[in-house]
């Protein structure tokens, strides 16, 4: 959690408050019954959740579910790696903003040293999970390490996207003039590597680009801020504790736990999904401009990405 959050004064959630994997499992089940194929795990830090492995393998049981993935810091993957393999996991985002050790302490905020995330990423490809490596660029803080990052990917094999900074949150200082636009970085690594553009499928908020003969590494960049795609999203985001959020920086979500708490029927579940889907008309990075700035947002720590 970002240190602006996190002080000596915060106050955790009543475990009771939390959706028990029962739940979890319950709305998923009623997702994909409403045509949700792919189930992501994120946080804050998912695998901070005790017995996690449990909802992984209960979730991939489900029907209908195409891709299971999780986003995770990856400090704590190298342990878990092989065990979210068995239990079902399909492939895993990390977050990796530099590779130089000042530097990523920086875009961490808290000092954190990125050889324990190499050590996941590496953990994760040796156990077979598919992995993805996402980096978000602050201008004067971490584009020096855009190349670095291309080429640890590279060496990989694996995916990597890079994310223009966005206003997350409240408490991010965001400054526009902060934000290095995809072109700018699409440019500067197509000097070195002849990257080739590739097909974009339906809802997906990547850019994708490929290298002839290297199959697996491919550069993304997700470009919510200069190219926003807020009418093809087809995201949504269920809370630890409980509320269904149709977009990334809404203020408040629509609260599901109660209705589950009060066993109410599939019919009545799926009723709710469906009108908060087919209600929502958020489009937030398309109105991104000082008449959004002072706007709240649930900061995502709790939202997830």
């Amino acid at each position: 959690m970002p240190v602006e959050v996190f002080g000596a004064d915060y106050r955790f959630l009543p475990r009771e408050e939390i959706l028990r994997f029962g739940e979890i499992e319950k709305i998923a089940e009623r997702a994909v019954k409403l045509g949700v194929r792919k189930i992501r795990l994120t946080g804050g830090e998912p695998l901070l959740r005790r017995n996690l492995t449990d909802l992984v393998s209960r979730l991939a049981e489900i029907d209908g579910v195409d891709d299971l993935a999780m986003t995770t810091n990856a400090a704590l993957l190298e342990k878990h790696a092989e065990g979210l393999k068995a239990a079902g996991l399909h492939r895993v985002t990390i977050s990796l903003d530099a590779l130089d050790v000042e530097i990523f302490g920086q875009m961490n905020g808290v000092g954190a040293s990125p050889k324990k995330v190499i050590a996941g990423i590496d953990a994760a490809i040796a156990s077979g999970l598919g992995v993805k490596v996402n980096a978000v660029i602050k201008r004067g803080v971490n584009d020096v390490e855009v190349m670095g990052l291309v080429g640890f990917a590279r060496s990989r094999a694996i995916p990597i996207r890079f994310i223009e900074y966005m206003d997350t949150g409240n408490v991010n200082g965001w400054k526009l003039d902060e934000v290095v636009p995809s072109h700018e970085l699409l440019e500067k690594i197509s000097e070195q590597i002849p990257l080739v553009i590739s097909d974009r499928e339906a809802g997906e908020t990547a850019q994708r680009y490929v290298l002839s003969g290297e199959a697996g590494f491919e550069v993304g960049f997700i470009s919510s801020v200069t190219q926003p795609f807020c009418s093809s999203c087809n995201r949504a985001r269920l809370s630890a504790d409980g509320k269904i959020f149709a977009c990334l920086f809404a203020a408040e979500g629509v609260d599901v736990k109660q209705l589950l708490r009060e066993d109410a029927s599939d019919a009545e579940i799926d009723q709710l999904l469906g009108a908060i889907w087919s209600n929502r008309n958020d489009h937030y990075s398309e109105q991104r401009s000082s008449l959004t700035e002072n706007l709240p947002k649930a900061e995502m720590s709790y939202l997830g990405g």
